[in-house]
Formats: structure tokens, sequence, C-alpha cells
């Protein structure tokens, strides 16, 4: 007995509790790729007036552009997690910034809006959809003493790319014009993005090792388990909330008078916010637990759009964007780390890839929907009424999960 006591430690405790040096290369590695594409993605607010102009297409027909993306990325990144979970994150990732790049490019030539519909809805929601799920889901089984940190810092790259690409998008049309900055954008994914994911490697923990079964829930197990469903569904109405302000609130600004460069940077500063969001929310979690947080941030989400029913310029505005960026960036950077607390690492890229498919509807119907409500009443005051009653379900489905300390007291 005493000869096996020793032992025992190593054998439940590998490599992963010491957290090796390239787990941080990892971090830094998912850091540039998450900036790369969010900033892709949410650089759709400098292109919106141009695609409406080159085309002469309503606010909704422009708005699914990047509904039709976000559609794209969230129900393909269980796919992209299944084959990552197989092949590996490296490959998998590097495989969507080729497909990133081609969409931009693609529609840098586009003769008509079905095209770009084609190519960025299509092309860079599928490249996004290969790199978001497996390259955040590879950083959290490095981890375990410091995984909310690694998860934050890692998950800040969303909140940078948001902060820069949108501004320099905006400087590149100025200078080349929309099919020009489109060019050059496909080039610097194809210079960061695949720099940054030739750098992502499965951690020890994620990989089995003497034919022994990684631990935790297989994908089959964790989809029918309650607190994946409340997970899904709470996902699934929160979705909205989350992105109609990507796609409308620079065009909402412009319609107050705000000048061009004044109202594309609103995105950056929704970025600004998402950055100290995943610190500040962060930290928070360590003492309040993920799920209570996570509910409490939704529920300030929700209220962020009280400041832009009543905004009449710039300023408020630019507060409406902080904090919605603050919210957001807390619950986008504890959802990773909250699933391998629930499931473990032994499906965590196909369990969040799927986890992530119930925005899918919101990211595609709610910009949409959005555009359509302007286009009808010329106001965004019906969509943000909606979006406040969906965030106000979205914090009770949240908080569900919190566990009740009743019910521990009743079980013991």
């Amino acid at each position: 007995m005493s000869a096996a006591s020793p032992a025992a430690p190593p054998a439940a405790s590998p490599v992963i509790e010491i957290e090796p040096a390239y787990a941080w290369v990892v971090v830094w590695a998912c850091f540039v790729a998450l900036g790369v594409i969010f900033g892709v993605s949410y650089s759709f607010a400098a292109f919106f007036e141009p695609f409406a102009l080159a085309f002469g297409a309503p606010r909704a027909q422009v708005a699914l552009v990047f509904g039709l993306c976000g559609l794209i990325y969230f129900v393909g990144g269980a796919g992209g997690g299944l084959l990552a979970d197989r092949f590996g994150p490296r490959r998998v990732c590097s495989a969507g910034m080729l497909c990133i790049a081609a969409g931009l490019l693609g529609a840098s030539l586009a003769p008509d809006i079905r095209t770009v519909y084609l190519a960025y809805g299509g092309g860079v929601g599928l490249g996004i959809a290969l790199v978001y799920t497996p390259s955040i889901a590879c950083v959290q089984p490095w981890f375990t003493r410091r995984r909310g940190l690694a998860a934050g810092m890692a998950s800040a790259g969303i909140g940078a790319g948001t902060v820069a690409v949108p501004l320099l998008a905006a400087a590149a049309i100025a200078a080349w014009q929309w099919r020009g900055a489109l060019q050059a954008l496909a080039v610097g994914v194809l210079v960061l993005g695949l720099g940054a994911t030739l750098l992502l490697r499965r951690a020890p923990a994620a990989t089995a090792q003497g034919g022994a079964a990684v631990a935790g829930h297989t994908l089959g197990q964790a989809v029918r388990s309650a607190a994946f469903r409340r997970l899904y569904l709470a996902t699934l109405v929160a979705g909205p909330v989350m992105f109609v302000p990507f796609a409308h609130v620079s065009a909402a600004a412009r319609d107050l008078g705000v000048p061009d460069a004044r109202a594309v940077g609103l995105v950056g500063l929704i970025g600004i916010g998402s950055l100290v969001g995943r610190f500040v929310i962060g930290a928070a979690a360590d003492r309040l637990g993920r799920p209570l947080t996570l509910a409490l941030a939704q529920a300030s989400l929700g209220l962020s759009y009280l400041v832009w029913w009543g905004a009449s310029g710039y300023w408020a505005m630019a507060v409406f964007a902080l904090w919605l960026g603050l919210s957001y960036g807390g619950m986008v950077s504890l959802m990773p780390a909250l699933v391998m607390d629930l499931f473990g690492p032994r499906a965590v890229s196909a369990i969040l890839g799927t986890l992530y498919s119930g925005a899918a509807l919101g990211n595609l119907a709610g910009p949409w929907l959005a555009g359509a409500a302007f286009d009808a009443w010329h106001g965004y005051t019906p969509v943000i009424w909606v979006c406040l009653a969906l965030a106000a379900l979205g914090t009770l489905l949240y908080g569900s999960l919190v566990p009740r300390p009743a019910a521990v007291a009743g079980a013991a």
C-alpha cells in the first residue's frame, strides 16, 4: 500500500498540472487567430454602406450578408470541432484561414449582392467555423489552475480584432475603395492568421495515451444532459441581443448625424469594452462562480440597450457600445471554461461547437429582422425592446444553472 500511494498522484495529475511553457504559446496563437477572424467578421460594419451603394440594396439585404456569415460559422462550429478532435486544431484552423482569404477575395470581385452572399457570407463563414471553436477549445485542456485566466487572455483576441480591424478596413476603403480593402484584408489573413494557426497544438490531456480514453463526456453524453439543454436554449435566445449591434450600430449612429469614421469606430468601442470584460468579469467569476456571473453579464447586456433607446448623438452611442462590449466580452470568455468545467476535455471542441450552433439563428435572423424593422418603421425602437425581452429570458436560463445551496444541504 505504501509503495502504491506515491505513484497515484502522477497518474491522476499529468503534465497539464504544471502548465508547460508551450501552453502560453497556444494562448497567444489563439489570441491572434481570434483577432484575425472576428476582426474580419466585424469589419462588416465598414463595408455596410459601400455594399448598399454599390449594389443598390436596402439595409435588410445588406445585413443578411453578416447574418449568413454568422449562421454558417455557428452551425459549422460543431463540424469544425469534430474535425479538430480527429485531425488536430492546427490543420483544421489553417484550412479555415485559407477559406476566409478566398471568401474575401471572391467578395472583392463580386458583380452583385448575391455573389457577396456566397463569397463573404459563405466563404468567410465557413472559414470562421473551422477556426473559432477548434482554436478556443484547444486552449482549455492545457490548463487547470489558471484555466479562467488563459481563457480570458485567448478570447481577448476577439476584442482586440474588433477594435483594430474595422478601423483599418475603414482606412483601407478610403485609400483603395471597398474592393481593394477586401483584397488587403485577404493578405492580412494569410500572413497573420495562417502564421498563428500553424502554432496551435493539442494538449496532452486531450490526447489519448496508452489506449486509455480521454476523460470527460462524449458529445452524445453531453447533449443528453440537462445542463447542455439549458445552455443551448440560453445561447439561442441571447444570439440576437449580441449580434444586432455589430451589423447596425454604425448605421444607427449615421442616422443620428454621426460622421462615418466615428460611426464605424463604435464597433471598435465594442471591442474595447470586450477586452475589459474578459478580464473583469472573469475575475468576478472566480468569486461568484461561472453560471451566476454569466447570468449577470447577460442581464447587463440587455440593460445596455436602454442607452441605445435614449441616444441622441455620438456620446450616448459610445456609452452603449462600451457597455455592450463589456458584457458581451465577459460572456464569450466564460462559455468555453464553463463547458470544460461541466463536460471535461474528451470532446470539448465538438461540445462547444454544437453549443454555439444555438447562436446561429440569432446571428442570421437578428441583424436581418432588425434591418427589415428599420425599413418598415424607419427606426430601431421595436428592435431594442425585443432584444430587451430576449435578454431577460436568457438571464433566467443562465440563472437556472446556478447551484442551489438549499438543494445541496438537503441532499447532505
